[in-house]
C-alpha cells in the first residue's frame, strides 16, 4: 500500500459561508483525512471512520461536502469530486 492513498491540490475550502482558501490540499493518508491550506498548514484531519463525505443535493457538480469532527466543510475540487468521493469509500473499506 502506497503511503499516501490520495492527494488534491487547487482545492477551494469553505466552513459555513467563510472561505478558509482558495487553493487548499486535501490528503488521505495513513487512514486519516486532513485539509490543507495552500501553504500547507492543517485546517482539520480525522480518522476515516469518522468522516462524512456526499455530493451535496442542490449544489454545483464539482462540490462535495465533508464533515470533520463535527464541523461541515464545502469543498470545490472542480473534476475531481468523484475521485475524492471514491477514495474516501475506497480508503474506508476493510482491507481483507
Amino acid at each position: 500500500m502506497a503511503d499516501q492513498e490520495y492527494s488534491a491540490t487547487g482545492v477551494r475550502i469553505d466552513r459555513s459561508l467563510r472561505s478558509l482558501t482558495r487553493a487548499g490540499q486535501i490528503r488521505i493518508s495513513g487512514g486519516r483525512l486532513s485539509l490543507l491550506t495552500s501553504y500547507g498548514t492543517e485546517i482539520d484531519s480525522a480518522p476515516l471512520g469518522a468522516v462524512e463525505a456526499h455530493k451535496p443535493l442542490f449544489a454545483a457538480r464539482d462540490r462535495a461536502l465533508a464533515v470533520l469532527n463535527g464541523n461541515r466543510y464545502s469543498l470545490t475540487l472542480g473534476g475531481a469530486r468523484d475521485r475524492f468521493l471514491k477514495a474516501v469509500e475506497a480508503a474506508r473499506r476493510p482491507r481483507a
